[in-house]
């Protein structure tokens, strides 16, 4: 018998804080921007590299659950999938700007998905889809699967077979890897719309003795090597960013202060489009529960809460590790402190606002008062405005940042959202 994998207390309180300290304020000299992109890049490397521990962590769990398929050992996944989504979500900075992070994005986090490209779904769910020919491909319970004209043989449930059907037919909700694949697994669908509750996929679904949803072990063998594949993608970027790595190299062979346009364009496209459209604004539009970026699990005031510590983290060029040590050095902060401190003190208060309220958005969910897919409930009018007051703050973040970009005359491309910007395109 295998034993239940438990996390150590420093882990879960180290993930659990996150502190980030603020740049020290109006600095004499301003550092260079060499020096900021050198800081940049450490970060970076030190938040793939936790992301990957927490995926090892979580690949140890999931093999202990695939062993002894319990209740308390499924437990113990889902809680590690949890621990993982932390360091990750705050990399998110990174990936607006830095094309090589942004080309590979969607092979760990592509979200949202077509369950049924996986695995069984409830009948709600339907049959057909005009956009996915592969809506209810069910790859777990077949063992062919035809893409286009090509029939591909899926008997053997492998990283390189998942890999290869990856967005299958060029289709973007054809998900087959990566966190939310994983978490679909661990959880199964949330059939509770707005109402309280998560995924409520069972132990037996990977029990060879007692087995429900059948197919048993084709669906460990499936959550197994997604999950071997995560922990194969995330050493491949830390590597990346190490000291030879092609990500580092990419920003630190920048020339002047092109560099720390790179760092803002980041930080501004995931504040704006992204993180306050896509993930937010969108879902408050349509008060649609299926418009949540951790939809199985119920996660999303967590992800959200961890992008933007992400932007406050490289903005200061200061990253607490899940081990509690710190990475820090030469930050925008500190280069917009010495050169356009009124620019500077104005994006601070923002980024500290922006927390504020994405922490009360994850307070409201940690509480058990109110998920966040019940936030954006049609009608829910105080959870509305606690998530509409997120949104408001990120924007309000995104114009700091470009503040300072203006002042230190610096040219960034800010990507926007219809969500934001013309909602009366939203579901059309």
């Amino acid at each position: 018998m295998r034993a239940r994998m438990t996390f150590a207390a420093p882990l879960l309180a180290a993930l659990a804080l996150g502190a980030v300290a603020a740049a020290p304020a109006h600095a004499d000299t301003a550092p260079k921007p060499k020096d900021i992109a050198v800081t940049y890049a450490n970060i970076a490397e030190a938040m793939y590299g936790d992301s990957l521990t927490t995926a090892k962590a979580l690949q140890t769990a999931v093999n202990a659950f695939i062993a002894e398929p319990t209740e308390a050992n499924l437990g113990t996944a889902k809680a590690a999938w949890k621990a993982a989504r932390v360091p990750y979500q705050q990399t998110e900075g990174f990936r607006f700007g830095n094309a090589i992070v942004d080309d590979w994005e969607g092979r760990v986090n592509a979200w949202p998905l077509d369950e049924g490209l996986i695995d069984y779904v409830d009948k709600s769910y339907g049959d057909t889809s005009d956009e996915n020919p592969l809506y209810t491909a069910n790859i777990i319970a077949n063992t062919k699967v035809r893409v286009g004209k090509k029939t591909i043989d899926t008997t053997k449930i492998t990283p390189k077979l998942l890999d290869s059907l990856q967005e299958a037919g060029g289709v973007e909700s054809n998900v087959a890897i990566g966190y939310h694949a994983i978490e679909f697994l661990l959880w199964g669908q949330d059939l509770n719309g707005t109402g309280p509750g998560a995924g409520k996929r069972p132990a037996t679904d990977y029990s060879t003795s007692n087995c429900t949803g059948g197919n048993c072990e084709r669906r460990a063998a499936y959550l197994k090597a997604a999950t071997d594949l995560l922990v194969t993608d995330l050493t491949d970027m830390t590597k990346w960013w190490g000291p030879k790595g092609k990500a580092r190299k990419a920003v630190l062979d920048q020339k002047g202060k092109a560099a720390l346009g790179t760092i803002l364009t980041g930080l501004g496209s995931l504040s704006y489009g992204e993180l306050a459209g896509e993930r937010m604004k969108l879902g408050l539009i349509l008060h649609d529960p299926e418009e949540e970026h951790d939809c199985f699990s119920d996660n999303t005031h967590n992800s959200h809460y961890y992008d933007e510590l992400g932007i406050a983290s490289i903005y200061r060029g200061t990253y607490t590790r899940v081990d509690g040590s710190v990475v820090e050095g030469p930050s925008i902060a500190a280069y917009a402190a010495a050169l356009a401190p009124k620019a500077n003190d104005e994006a601070e208060a923002k980024i500290d606002a922006a927390l504020a309220a994405l922490k009360a958005i994850k307070d409201e969910a940690d509480s058990g008062k109110q998920a966040y897919d019940q936030q954006i409930g049609e009608g829910n009018v105080e959870g509305n405005a606690l998530v509409q007051k997120g949104v408001d703050s990120l924007v309000a973040q995104t114009r700091a940042i470009e503040g300072v970009v203006s002042a230190l005359k610096l040219k960034i491309k800010v990507e926007g959202s219809d969500s934001l910007d013309d909602p009366s395109k939203v579901g059309q």
